[in-house]
């Protein structure tokens, strides 16, 4: 995560925010509308007590952000944040907004698992609809700060 190019949009997702060390991408994969990943893009580090004060700073100023964007247009009735790295080793964060009619597992943490195969995604339409309507909030130009 830490040497990738930082592309506006990959096979996960589309950018929606960015500064010089944390970037944020809406997700294709249609496990829940809204759901976004915040990624911290500075030296490789696993776990947040690894940042600096001032990364620190960055990072959750970032993952807050993002989830009040977010929470803003989907509406959710909650907001679940997953800093896991389970399965890839490097600081990031799941923004999981809850509904109160299309909750997989109310009151439980969110059934995040790892896909065996093509995982289906959000209509192409209503993801660029949503992309714009965060990155005008979140006020993403698509260059670095």
């Amino acid at each position: 995560m830490c040497d990738s190019a930082r592309p506006d949009s990959d096979e996960y997702g589309i950018t929606i925010y960015r500064t010089r060390h944390v970037d944020a991408a809406l997700q294709r994969a249609d496990i829940q509308r809204g759901y976004a990943v915040v990624i911290w893009r500075g030296r490789h580090v696993t776990e947040p007590y690894e940042l600096s004060a001032a990364e620190s700073e960055e990072y959750w100023r970032g993952v807050m952000t993002v989830a009040r964007a977010v929470a803003a247009h989907f509406r959710p009735l909650k907001m679940n944040y997953e800093t896991l790295g389970n399965t890839l080793p490097h600081l990031h964060t799941h923004l999981l907004p809850r509904y109160r009619d299309n909750d997989p597992r109310p009151g439980l943490p969110f059934p995040l698992q790892p896909s065996d195969g093509p995982q289906p995604t959000i209509p192409e339409d209503v993801l660029a609809r949503d992309v714009e309507a965060l990155r005008r909030a979140l006020d993403f130009s698509g260059t670095q700060n």
